[in-house]
């Protein structure tokens, strides 16, 4: 024990060179038992990650003995996904000794080919809503908020997405297979979540009437893993801690006893399933049960945590909300509502409405969509079965909102209907956005038009009722990471430029914009693109055996799979492109390469269509000798937070085409116009906001406006008569109805070209079809002119100031939490 001390206290944590060599060469021989001829390049990665961890850890400890000593008031941001991308790389940026870091290893003989290889990805969230809880995350501790994250430490992630014959193929992201050297167990911190059973009416020793939750079955425990989360060159380390599923016992030692090994086993393997993976597929009974539970444990477990965190120094409730904001990040945690009304009302026995009050004053819901069909529900049986005392808690708020609903509005049943927690037809179920609405003090949307659907559409009963609790404030993205990381060459010569005061105040970059007259400036600025093209080339070489011309327009469509984000107009202008150049091969053309990646969800079939629509056509097009150097279809598999950060800063054009009035915000139209991309894009999301940063000029806009569309809907349409009065668009759709491009399956793609012709075409591809297509020739146009395009790209990025996260955050302390930035 004592030998164990020594060995501990002679870790240095200097951030020089040298103790950075001492620590990894300590790293190496007593926490990984290697010397150097013996270790591998994974070897070499753990000692690397323990010896940042450390000087990590130093700070953390520090930052949460601080907030214990001052007690402020905290910040909770409650999120399913949290998607952090590679932590070392990440950690290089904010912490303040990476030349020496960099100094060190290569003293050592450690490649940083082989670091990056062995930085896995956490497999913790899918897309933009997982982004952004990370940035918001990282501008908390760069801003030195007192901020806590929580979640889900799923064990294989969503999936790992595989192209085989063109088609999505998903497999398990195990990417906790080698461990996380990143991640702290806490044993100590581990709390019982409970499930099933039924409740007993009983009065309490004040006589008051309880409701009590018995007989629960198949319990877990939550326990916690912990991440540290640094500010930028600052000393604040937050916390991101994670919940992990763990049997109440290891196994059930009477079944054991009886002879059933197995079935012993399989209990306590059952039970902790639930932080297994990302988003079970809820196509059937029981992935839609799972999926609950998810959600109920680790809201369950953080408000355990956050309760004895506040109770450490508080022995009444009396200031829970002023030292507890708690912020939901979409509907996905608002069991956290009912759950702490249950803990205040039938575990603390205050009354129901000193309890509501308390409730509403520290929540907070940002709400992410306005597609009705995302709007998640729960059926009030599936919700009886699973949490029996929550429906009796949400059938009394419902009781108790409603009553006071019907005193505004006495002879508006038709609008009581809309404004209750309950859908009655056709399944009961519960509207757990209305219920975040309910139990919330603040409700935002992610972007101004966002906010405008939410206040005057989708939730306008609400907005009526509660004119002060919606806000909007739009939603942003972390320079440190998505550009500063990502795109070293730039940010030197921003930083050369303005200096670099803009890793922390976005809005600096202005100062570029009298730059767009200086020669030497523009060339260096298109210098540096023009390696970043090269080295998402190399990328897409090594992964995909494709060679890309770097001179050609990268143009790019990178996001989530899904209908609304229309992938498939990209992929219709690809086909006629195609044919533009078969009819007329010898017509000069601009070359272009147009690159997608993203996931769809595995029980998602449409979407699953589209991603082999678009490699069927790239296996066409990329073959065919009349075009091959002149247009490329590339779709880079496994698209995830690594594959952004090469992807992103080789982009010329950032496709954002989703049908107006469908896209809550979006973030990736932030980091690749920061990045230097010109955008092209309807009004939708913050695409309205870019356009009023960068000017009209200098974005391309196309399309139906969200009010258009929402006309046709009222108005009629028909898009049978785009289809026969457009030849273009037509051919395009008969070549992939009639199997041109899967000559094997000739009829594959009819559902596609069936939602677009015979069952509505929901999304108005085929109404944008002709704007798009024209867009995109002034698109070629301006790209002829190297000088111009460039122009542009400059004052794209100087422009996105507003776009940071930090502002973001600071606009959610002043807007909801109530704390000074």
């Amino acid at each position: 024990m004592l030998e164990s001390s020594r060995t501990h206290s002679s870790f240095s944590n200097g951030n020089g060179s040298k103790d950075l060599k001492d620590s990894i060469d300590k790293h190496l021989k007593y926490s990984q038992a290697k010397n150097w001829p013996t270790s591998t390049p994974l070897d070499h990665y753990n000692s690397v990650a323990l010896t940042v961890r450390d000087r990590l850890v130093e700070r953390w400890i520090n930052t949460q003995h601080e907030y214990h000593e001052k007690d402020p008031k905290r910040i909770y941001y409650l999120s399913m996904e949290f998607l952090v991308g590679r932590a070392l790389s990440n950690y290089l940026v904010n912490l303040d000794f990476k030349n020496d870091f960099y100094r060190a290893v290569k003293e050592l003989g450690i490649r940083l080919e082989d670091l990056e290889e062995n930085d896995i990805e956490a497999g913790l969230g899918n897309g933009g809503l997982g982004r952004l809880a990370a940035c918001y995350l990282d501008s908390m501790a760069t801003l030195g908020l007192p901020a806590y994250g929580y979640g889900i430490r799923y064990e294989y992630g969503i999936f790992y997405q595989k192209i085989i014959n063109g088609f999505q193929v998903e497999t398990a992201d195990n990417w906790l297979r080698r461990g996380s050297p990143w991640e702290i167990p806490r044993p100590d911190y581990m709390y019982p979540v409970k499930f099933y059973g039924t409740t007993r009416q009983g009065t309490n020793k004040a006589g008051q009437p309880v409701s009590e939750w018995i007989d629960t079955h198949d319990d877990v425990m939550a326990m916690a893993y912990d991440i540290p989360i640094p500010g930028y060159h600052n000393k604040t380390v937050n916390n991101l801690r994670l919940w992990g599923a763990r049997s109440t016992r290891e196994f059930d030692l009477g079944v054991f006893n009886s002879g059933d090994y197995v079935q012993a086993v399989n209990r306590k393997q059952e039970s902790e399933t639930i932080s297994k993976v990302l988003y079970p597929n809820d196509k059937n009974m029981w992935g839609k049960e799972l999926r609950l539970k998810q959600e109920y444990f680790f809201v369950s477990a953080s408000l355990q945590d956050i309760i004895r965190r506040y109770k450490r120094t508080h022995s009444t409730y009396e200031k829970f909300s002023r030292k507890v904001a708690i912020q939901l990040n979409d509907a996905h945690p608002a069991l956290a509502i009912p759950e702490l009304m249950r803990i205040l009302v039938d575990e603390e026995c205050r009354p129901w409405e000193e309890a509501w009050e308390i409730v509403v004053e520290t929540f907070g819901y940002t709400n992410h969509t306005v597609l009705p069909e995302a709007l998640e529900k729960w059926t009030a049986e599936l919700m009886g079965h699973v949490l029996p005392r929550h429906l009796e808690i949400i059938f009394e708020i419902n009781h108790r909102f409603l009553e006071k609903a019907r005193k505004q509005y006495p002879n508006d049943e038709k609008r009581i209907e809309r404004l209750s927690l309950i859908e009655e037809k056709p399944v009961k179920s519960i509207r757990m956005s209305n219920l975040a609405i309910v139990g919330s003090h603040a409700v935002n949307g992610v972007a101004q038009l966002h906010s405008h659907i939410l206040k005057t559409n989708v939730f306008k009963d609400y907005n009526d009722l509660f004119p002060d609790r919606f806000k909007n404030i739009t939603n942003g993205i972390t320079q440190r990471l998505w550009l500063k990381s990502c795109n070293p060459e730039l940010a030197e010569l921003l930083t050369e430029t303005v200096g670099e005061e803009w890793t922390t105040h976005l809005d600096i970059l202005r100062q570029l914009l009298p730059y767009t007259k200086d020669d030497d400036f523009i060339r260096r600025w298109r210098e540096i693109k023009q390696s970043n093209k090269k080295r998402l080339a190399r990328h897409v070489q090594q992964e995909l055996s494709i060679d890309l011309n770097p001179e050609s327009l990268f143009d790019v469509h990178v996001k989530r799979i899904h209908e609304y984000k229309r992938q498939v107009l990209c992929a219709l202008h690809a086909v006629a492109l195609y044919n533009r150049l078969k009819e007329q091969p010898y017509t000069e053309c601009v070359p272009r390469t147009i690159i997608f990646a993203g996931k769809a969800a595995p029980g998602y079939e449409m979407a699953k269509l589209v991603i082999k629509l678009i490699t069927s056509i790239a296996d066409k097009v990329n073959n065919d000798p009349d075009t091959s150097d002149k247009l490329k279809v590339i779709f880079v598999p496994n698209y995830s937070v690594t594959k952004a950060e090469w992807i992103i800063p080789g982009a010329d054009l950032s496709e954002q085409v989703s049908t107006a009035g469908h896209e809550a915000s979006g973030t990736g139209n932030m980091k690749l116009a920061l990045n230097g991309a010109l955008t092209i894009g309807t009004l939708d999301g913050a695409n309205i906001e870019i356009r009023d940063q960068v000017g009209e000029d200098n974005i391309f806009i196309f399309g139906l406006t969200a009010e258009e569309v929402e006309r046709t809907r009222k108005n009629g349409y028909r898009p049978r008569d785009y289809y026969q009065s457009n030849p273009e668009l037509k051919q395009v759709l008969d070549m992939i109805r009639d199997g041109y491009f899967a000559p094997n399956h000739p009829r594959i793609f009819s559902p596609l070209i069936d939602s677009l012709l015979v069952h509505g075409d929901h999304y108005r591809v085929l109404a944008d079809f002709d704007d798009y297509l024209a867009t995109q020739k002034k698109v070629e146009t301006l790209y002829l002119d190297p000088d111009a395009w460039t122009r542009k790209s400059i004052i794209n990025s100087a422009n996105m100031g507003c776009f940071s996260s930090d502002r973001s955050i600071r606009e959610y302390c002043r807007l909801i939490w109530g704390i000074e930035a």
